[in-house]
């Protein structure tokens, strides 16, 4: 049985996923607050974290960036703030999806099977993946570019993957939303190209595009 936490300070909306979920056969227990949410969260192994941005004492994008210090948990912001730099902001520090308030349980769970599933095929995969003189560990989650580490972000890293699993394939906005961000995602296209500019970024690779090209009025695509 899957263990959910969730971290919410609304007593009726809390109460409601908690229900809900045992419901669904996943073993549940809620925190209401930052600080209890980030100590349960790094006390236990969980499969998953359903974290509310709008915190007292501590936001949930503190207690996110915590949490990825020092674990992988899949984690599902929820909050009632909905423009791209707010979801930017959430998975920049380390969200795997975002969900705005209000919203039909029935979208949560498609949300977290999908997750679930996506996290199931990347332990499946191949541990490496190489291009050019770019490697990356999916176990270690470590990028090298030559003799050089990478240092990405959880997200920078799922798109880097996405792109090295995609070789010489051209991929779409939608097409990347779906494979980086999930299934039916809040996250609007122009979020891809945010995060391919921060990817390229950290690879050197702003002007020259040697590792991913722009193909304009398409998306993009990993080639030589």
């Amino acid at each position: 049985m899957k263990k959910i936490l969730i971290v919410e300070d609304e007593p009726n909306l809390a109460r409601f996923l908690e229900l809900e979920l045992r419901h669904e056969s996943y073993e549940a227990a809620v925190a209401v607050a930052g600080h209890t949410g980030l100590a349960m969260a790094l006390e236990q192994d969980w499969d998953m974290i359903l974290l509310d941005i709008m915190l007292p004492g501590m936001s949930g994008m503190e207690v996110c960036r915590e949490i990825r210090a020092a674990k992988d948990t899949p984690i599902i912001m929820i909050t009632a703030r909905n423009k791209v730099n707010d979801r930017v902001r959430g998975l920049d520090c380390g969200g795997d999806d975002y969900l705005s308030k209000p919203f039909a349980i029935e979208e949560l769970l498609a949300r977290m099977r999908a997750l679930f599933r996506r996290l199931e095929l990347s332990e499946n995969a191949s541990e490496t993946l190489s291009f050019s003189d770019l490697t990356l560990d999916m176990r270690s989650r470590i990028v090298t570019q030559g003799e050089d580490t990478i240092v990405l972000t959880k997200r920078e890293f799922d798109l880097l993957e996405c792109f090295m699993q995609n070789v010489n394939i051209v991929l779409t906005r939608d097409i990347i939303l779906d494979k980086v961000w999930g299934y039916d995602s809040e996250v609007e296209t122009n979020v891809v190209d945010v995060y391919v500019r921060y990817l390229r970024g950290k690879l050197n690779d702003l002007k020259e595009e040697k590792y991913i090209k722009t193909l304009r009025g398409v998306g993009y695509v990993m080639r030589l």
